[in-house]
Order: C-alpha cells, then sequence, then structure tokens
C-alpha cells in the first residue's frame, strides 16, 4: 500500500485483516490474528459496553499467549505486550475515538501548510491563524457579498419548488378514482388484480388528463394550479444532466463516478410493488419492496411552472 496513514493502516487491521489471511495462513495462526483483530475493533467502538470490559481483557490476555506460540519471541516487544492494559485505560478513560492523536496529526498538515518563511515558522503559524480567523468571522457577517478566494456553497439557490412526494400526494385520490373506474369498467376482471394494475399503469396518463379537463369546465377552484400542469405532462424535450443536487445531496449518474474516487450514483428505493408467486398468479400480494440501483441517467422533466427530477436506473436483481 502506498500513501497510507496510521489511521488507515488501524483500520485495516481490524476490518480487513481477518479477511485477507482467510486462505494464507494456518487455522492457529490465523485464530490468534483475528482474535487480536476483533479485540481493537471493540475497543475503539464509538460505544462501548462496560460489563464486557472485564471479558475483553480476559480475552485479550489468552490472544498474547496465543501468539506467543506461534511467533518469534523478537516479535515481542514492549508494544506488544502494552496492550494488556489497554482495556483498563478504557475504563478509566472512556471510549479511545476521544483520547487518539489522529486528528491533531492531521491538523498538523495544516499548520506545516502555513509556514512560508522557514526561518520563522512559529510567527508564520500565528500569523496565518489569526488572519484565517478574522476572514472566517467576517464571511459570517457578508453572507450575500460574493468573496474572494471562498468558493460558495453549492447547496445556495439549488432548492426546488416541487418535490415528487408533493406530487404524489396531489395525485392519490386520482388514482384511488382511476382503480374504482376500471372495477365498474370491467366488471369480469374483478378478482384478476394483476390485469387491473396493468390496465392502470397503461391508461392512468390519458385518464387523468380527461378528468382534470372536465373538473375545470365544472368547476375552476376545485383544482390546484400544480395539478394542471401535471396532467398537461412535461415539455417532451428533456435536458439531461452529469450531477444534480436536491436538498442538498448530491447525485451522478455512473460515469461521472467511474472517473472520480467518490461514488454518488447509487440510490435505494422503498416501494409498495406486487409481489406474485409465479407468472400465472392472478391476485399478486402488495407489499412493500427495498430496491438498489444505479443512476444510468438524469432527467429534468418541465412542466412550465416547475421541473422534477426523475432518474433512470439500471436496478439489481434482488431475487
Amino acid at each position: 500500500f502506498f500513501g497510507l496513514k496510521s489511521h488507515d493502516c488501524h483500520t485495516l487491521m481490524q476490518q480487513l485483516l481477518p479477511v485477507a489471511i482467510r486462505s494464507v495462513l494456518e487455522k492457529p495462526a490465523r485464530y490468534a490474528i483475528t482474535r487480536l483483530c476483533f479485540f481493537f475493533n471493540a475497543i475503539c467502538a464509538k460505544t462501548v459496553d462496560v460489563s464486557k470490559l472485564d471479558k475483553l481483557e480476559e480475552d485479550v490476555v489468552v490472544t498474547l499467549c496465543l501468539l506467543e506460540k506461534y511467533f518469534p519471541p523478537s516479535f515481542f516487544d514492549i508494544m506488544v505486550h502494552l496492550v494488556v492494559h489497554l482495556v483498563r485505560e478504557v475504563r478509566l478513560c472512556g471510549p479511545v475515538y476521544f483520547r487518539w492523536m489522529y486528528p491533531l496529526e492531521r491538523y498538523m498538515k495544516v499548520l506545516k501548510g502555513y509556514v512560508q518563511n522557514r526561518t520563522r515558522p512559529e510567527g508564520c503559524i500565528a500569523e496565518r491563524y489569526i488572519a484565517e480567523e478574522a476572514v472566517e468571522f467576517c464571511t459570517q457577517h457578508l453572507s450575500d457579498v460574493s468573496t474572494v478566494g471562498v468558493p460558495s456553497s453549492q447547496k445556495m439557490g439549488v432548492s426546488k419548488p416541487l418535490s415528487g412526494c408533493t406530487n404524489t400526494e396531489e395525485v392519490l385520490p386520482y388514482i384511488e378514482q382511476h382503480m374504482i373506474h376500471i372495477k365498474t369498467a370491467y366488471p369480469k376482471f374483478r378478482k384478476r388484480t394483476k390485469w387491473q394494475q396493468d390496465k392502470h399503469n397503461s391508461t392512468f396518463i390519458q385518464w387523468l388528463r380527461f378528468k382534470v379537463q372536465s373538473e375545470l369546465e365544472e368547476d375552476n377552484h376545485g383544482v390546484s394550479e400544480n395539478l394542471r400542469w401535471l396532467a398537461v405532462g412535461p415539455n417532451m424535450a428533456v435536458p439531461l444532466y452529469r450531477s444534480y443536487l436536491i436538498k442538498g445531496i448530491k447525485f451522478n449518474i455512473k460515469a461521472q463516478d467511474d472517473v472520480r474516487t467518490t461514488q454518488n450514483s447509487g440510490v435505494y428505493l422503498l416501494a409498495q410493488t406486487m409481489q406474485v408467486v409465479s407468472a400465472k398468479d392472478k391476485n399478486p400480494i402488495l407489499s412493500n419492496m427495498g430496491f438498489y440501483g444505479v443512476i444510468q441517467e438524469i432527467w429534468d422533466l418541465d412542466y412550465q411552472k416547475f421541473t422534477i427530477p426523475a432518474f433512470r436506473c439500471d436496478w439489481i436483481d434482488s431475487s
């Protein structure tokens, strides 16, 4: 590995090392190392159960004895034997992450970057720290002014006038009315739930357009403006985006994530869907199911008065 810090090595030891040595070492040696990894994972957790500390202290003694059976004496310096006292420190001082030095070591790099005159490092750090503190304090009182050298937040001016949840709530009564209309118009299919759902999916948009139009002719105040534009439908010209910011959360398409080190193209959807036993099942059961997918395209549907983002995803087959 290249460029790893001490904290990265600690994480590798706690999480990945037990898996990495699974097919490399013999079972007795692998068992001893895995016990040591689990011990560090337990004492470095954000929450520590005090009632389990005595058991941890007993286990680490046995773990060190197992290590002495399979590793040479030169391996056991003072640092290895100090592991016995770590549980006592947790009992007296609390969780480890409040006391370790990793955040301070990272901040040392920031302080080193302040040094421009290497003959006076202390003065450079002090002056630069005071200058940055003053600038940050002033920018809090000048939030409406464009600053030089301080990038504006991506969350500014990106709030959408309408969300997909609001649209669903406005259309939900019409969905129920359309299902009743289908059962009334096709009485011989009243017991075939899957057929009714397929018919609803294929005819609902056109039915909603005529339904809203008839309600507007009868009572102009009974239909909200948002519902009018939803019934008309979006513009046929749909712009595509590689990234989209919604309520402070940034979503990327898969092609955008392929050239980056971060990943923002994965999505999770909890939806109510029909579950069938087989292809011949005519009465499926409605239940909530979780879907995992990857964003391939981001559409921005334009309804003249507002826009609604839509994701075209490749969904993972969880069956």
